[in-house]
């Protein structure tokens, strides 16, 4: 008889469920045209966008447009929109790919992302058929720029709050929109809005199409902010603006459901643009480490350096075998919609909205990760570093806010523990069977395991303590706070930290016992290098974490009792750190550039 075929991994599931290296994607398994649209996009940004960076950050009129268009022409703006609709079709991964490599043009990538992303995917997704054909083909080809209208002054993070207004007409023709937009990305040279209203008082949000010449539209001058000085980011005014009924995106209140789906998807996409950022970054720093001399040698031989390099590498790695072992997991959730009847583009949201709490993972441990990178890089520069002539200013001046895009890092990780405890809740999640199967093992002996021989054994074992130490905490604090744990926000972060070093821990993992099936250990030596600090520095975080948590709501017996089942889930190998950063720094500083 034939195995049972395991079924595919749901959203979550990680924590409770054991993951085989051959079971998930890895960036080593690019194909030869998913390796071309990589050095396609790569060709543009050095071709169309660094040699014009200082005319953009100045915001010359109509730069940014050209080169949107210029990006039209070559299908850059169409990677995931059908082939009927003018697009070139393309998975959700490959779509991320795209999303990395254009990552490196700095203000460039935030108009891009906010055109192909927010500005398009709500269209893309909910519209129906005569509006879909009115309005893609015109943003596939960038002739049309879009925007997405949702913030407000009093509506940041609870965005349903937003005040903006929505009346019927006396003739029923058309809906009067009246209010205020800010942070608007893209509105200064947006053709085509997707606004966010309150029809008279409903509770829940609508989502119109609203054409940018349409008479009331008026916009404030350009924000001046930090960084991301070439992107245009408007306040955007409706004044009686009148959209035609045929122009309601999807059904009445259900705007807000459409934003929450659509930024899922800003999330992941995130956590992509970042490792692009990051790369460039990294690449940048050797190369100055490797010029710069003091002391009689090269900066890139002094060991406070070469540490630095190598946790650049390391936190850029983990990201990235966790961000394309997503969009794989995501690309098979929608082929398993569309063998089951659904249509592609239904079929994408329910595979993104699946693993919504990897997505929040990925966009903190992701922006986080930029900003340790480019920190380091203006370090490694030193004051060439604070000169705005550097590359890597610029760099740290931009990456701060994808703390706060789509989401702040803080509300994503309260996300995070409360989507994966409501469908426990639910039912569709098995937590409290495990929780309560390692609460007894704190009663127990421990066994005594013998020493793994494998490569990255040590490894294996301490990812299932890692996973404990989430069920632990998470079970406890759940029986411990019931109703009034929403409110304990500390505690909630404290474990989504938890499950962002564990999942970032695994796909590092499963990444480089893949590799090693692949090319063997020898080959493999820095990959494992970092495989293997990942995990030492990991387990002392998630202990931090845990033991932060187990003192917030525990106390007595149970405290100590928990601390000391925490301590047995964190136990680290012997091992030296030091030497393992130096391979993987000899190794970049050889290449003289990220080489992972």
């Amino acid at each position: 008889m034939s195995q049972k075929k395991p079924q595919p991994i749901k959203g979550g599931e990680f924590i409770i469920r054991d993951v085989q290296p051959q079971d998930i994607f890895i960036p080593e398994s690019w194909s030869e045209e998913q390796k071309m649209i990589a050095k396609m996009c790569d060709d543009f940004i050095n071709a169309e966008v660094l040699p014009h960076i200082e005319r953009i950050d100045k915001m010359e009129e109509g730069l940014m447009p050209s080169i949107l268009e210029k990006a039209g022409e070559l299908g850059l703006l169409a990677m995931t929109i059908p082939e009927e609709l003018g697009g070139m079709g393309m998975d959700f991964k490959t779509s991320l790919l795209a999303t990395e490599r254009l990552a490196n043009g700095y203000s460039f990538s935030v108009a891009y992302g906010a055109h192909t992303g927010i500005g398009t995917l709500p269209l893309m997704y909910y519209g129906n058929d005569d509006q879909k054909k009115k309005y893609i083909p015109k943003l596939a080809s960038g002739e049309w720029k879009a925007s997405y209208c949702l913030t407000e002054p009093s509506a940041g993070s609870d965005a349903n709050s937003g005040k903006t207004k929505a009346k019927l007409s006396d003739d029923g023709k058309s809906y009067i929109l009246n209010g205020q937009k800010m942070w608007i990305t893209n509105a200064g040279f947006a053709n085509l809005f997707t606004v966010f209203a309150k029809i008279d008082d409903d509770e829940k949000l609508t989502a119109f199409l609203v054409e940018a010449d349409s008479e009331g539209i008026t916009l404030n001058p350009e924000e001046r902010k930090m960084g991301i000085k070439g992107s245009s980011t408007r306040q955007v005014f409706f004044n009686n603006v009148s959209v035609p009924v045929e122009n309601m995106l999807s059904e009445r209140e259900n705007g807000f459901k459409i934003a929450l789906n659509i930024l899922n998807i800003g999330r992941i996409k995130l956590a992509a643009g970042v490792m692009g950022g990051a790369k460039q970054s990294i690449t940048a720093s050797v190369i100055y480490a490797n010029e710069r001399e003091q002391f009689g040698r090269s900066i890139a031989k002094y060991g406070a350096i070469r540490y630095k390099l190598a946790e650049q590498a390391i936190k850029t790695f983990a990201v990235e075998s966790a961000t394309y072992r997503a969009g794989q997991n995501i690309d098979d959730a929608i082929a398993g919609f569309i063998a089951e009847g659904i249509d592609k583009e239904t079929a994408t949201l329910k595979g993104i909205e699946l693993f919504a709490p990897e997505c929040a993972i990925l966009k903190v441990a992701g922006s986080e990760a930029l900003d340790y990178v480019v920190d380091e890089a203006v370090q490694i520069y030193g004051g060439m570093g604070y000169s705005a002539e550097s590359s890597v200013e610029r760099a740290y001046r931009d990456a701060r806010i994808n703390r706060i895009f789509e989401g702040t890092n803080e509300i994503n990780r309260l996300l995070t523990v409360d989507m994966v405890l409501r469908r426990a809740m639910k039912g569709e999640l098995d937590l409290m069977g495990p929780a309560m199967a390692v609460a007894g093992e704190l009663m127990s002996i421990p066994e005594m395991s013998e020493q793994p021989e494998e490569a990255l054994g040590f490894e294996e074992n301490a990812l299932k303590g890692f996973k404990k130490s989430i069920l632990m905490v998470a079970g406890s604090a759940v029986q411990k706070l019931m109703q009034s744990m929403s409110k304990e926000q500390e505690v909630l972060m404290n474990i989504a930290d938890l499950a962002i070093e564990t999942y970032l821990a695994e796909s590092i993992l499963l990444r480089v016992q893949q590799m090693i099936s692949m090319k063997g250990e020898e080959a493999c030596a820095a990959q494992i290098a970092m495989a293997k600090t990942f995990f030492y520095d990991a387990a002392d975080r998630i202990n931090k974490a845990g033991k932060d948590a187990i003192n917030s709501f525990a106390e007595g017996d149970e405290a100590r009792m928990m601390l000391m089942g925490l301590k047995r889930f964190t136990k680290t190998d012997s091992f030296n750190p030091k030497e393992a950063r130096q391979l993987i720094a000899q190794r970049i500083i050889d290449a003289n550039e990220y080489c992972f």
